[in-house]
């Protein structure tokens, strides 16, 4: 059963130009060390970012609260299996209200999916419920 879905669309030239102006203090408050490695090697240094902003923004309408109630955005972070898949890993706050919207007896799944064409970042986010053997 579907618990969740969220999506969001975010403007690389916007995330860019945060990038430009406060650097490290928007990285570090939004980004996890991960994620920021990941993006700092990266060619599309803004895109990367921008998609992964998209998907934290995403995940938090896909928990349905958007970032409020006391989510931190590290509290969403985006890896990539080897074959390039993006993965949703949630702590903190995130992850107990994904614990509370999940029904007994079930296991929560959060998939996500990115893209980008410049200027634009899109992420859509499907939260899972899958019953347990």
């Amino acid at each position: 059963m579907i618990l969740g879905i969220g999506t969001d669309l975010a403007n690389i030239e916007r995330i860019e130009r945060t990038l430009a102006r406060f650097g490290d203090r928007f990285r570090n408050r939004v980004f996890t060390e991960v994620e920021q490695r990941k993006a700092e090697r990266r060619r599309d240094v803004a895109g990367t970012y921008a998609k992964r902003w998209a998907a934290k923004e995403a995940c938090s309408k896909a928990l349905g609260t958007g970032l409020r109630m006391g989510i931190s955005w590290k509290d969403m972070a985006v890896t990539n299996l080897p074959t390039g898949q993006p993965v949703m890993h949630l702590t903190g706050w995130a992850e107990d209200r994904l614990s509370d919207m999940t029904p007994e007896g079930y296991e929560a799944l959060v998939h996500v999916t990115l893209t980008d064409d410049h200027p634009w970042a899109q992420a859509f986010v499907v939260i899972e419920a899958r019953k347990l053997s």
